[in-house]
C-alpha cells in the first residue's frame, strides 16, 4: 500500500527531502550494507561517534563562556574538552575508515569522500587547537582556539549531515543482510 507521499512524489516516501549530493533509489528498496565493525549485528561506528561530537560542541561553548568571562575554569573545561573528543574522534575514526576502506559503496558516493575528508580536517583541527592550548590554556583561546572551536563545529554538523547521507539514503552501515561489496 503506498503513502501519500508516494503517490504525489511517485517515489518511494522515505527520506522525503532533497539528496545533497546524490540519490539512487534502488538503494532505498534493498536490504543495506552492514557495518563491517560491529557487535551482534549492531554497528560501532554511530555509537563511538556521540562522545566526540558532545566533547567538541562542548568546547565551543566553554570557549564562548571564557570568553564572556574570563574565568579560568572555562580555559581548563576547554582544554579536557578538546582532548576528550580528540581521543574519542580517533577512536570513532578508526571504525569508519574500517567501514570507508571494505564497503564499495562508501566509496563509490560522493557522501562518503567529503564525510572522510569532513572528519579527518575535523581531527586535525582539534589537534591543533589542543596543542595551541597546551602550554597556557588561557591566552590561546581568543581569538585563534575559539575560532577553531567554531571551525570545527561548523563542519562537524556538515559532517554528520553526510554520515546521515550514507546510513539513512544510502543504507551503508545498518544492519541488513547485504553484501559489503555492493547488493
Amino acid at each position: 500500500m503506498e503513502t501519500t507521499e508516494t503517490t504525489q512524489t511517485g517515489s518511494t516516501p522515505f527520506p522525503n527531502i532533497p539528496p545533497v549530493i546524490e540519490s539512487n533509489d534502488s538503494e532505498y528498496r534493498d536490504t543495506g550494507v552492514p557495518s563491517t565493525v560491529a557487535i551482534a549485528g549492531h554497528p560501532l561506528h554511530p555509537l563511538t561517534v556521540i562522545f566526540p561530537i558532545a566533547f567538541l560542541a562542548a568546547a565551543l561553548g566553554s570557549d564562548f563562556g571564557y570568553w564572556l568571562t574570563r574565568d579560568f575554569f572555562w580555559a581548563r573545561a576547554s582544554l579536557w574538552l578538546i582532548g576528550l573528543g580528540l581521543a574519542g574522534g580517533i577512536l570513532a575514526s578508526a571504525i569508519g575508515l574500517s567501514d570507508f576502506l571494505k564497503i564499495e559503496r562508501v566509496r563509490k558516493r560522493a557522501a562518503g569522500w567529503t564525510h572522510l575528508i569532513l572528519n579527518v580536517s575535523i581531527l586535525v583541527l582539534s589537534l591543533v587547537n589542543f596543542l595551541l592550548r597546551l602550554g597556557d590554556a588561557e591566552s590561546r583561546i581568543v581569538p585563534w582556539g575559539l575560532l577553531i572551536s567554531l571551525v570545527v563545529g561548523t563542519l562537524t554538523s556538515a559532517s554528520g549531515w553526510f554520515g546521515a547521507e550514507l546510513s539513512y539514503r544510502h543504507k551503508i552501515g545498518v544492519v541488513g543482510g547485504g553484501s559489503r561489496r555492493y547488493p
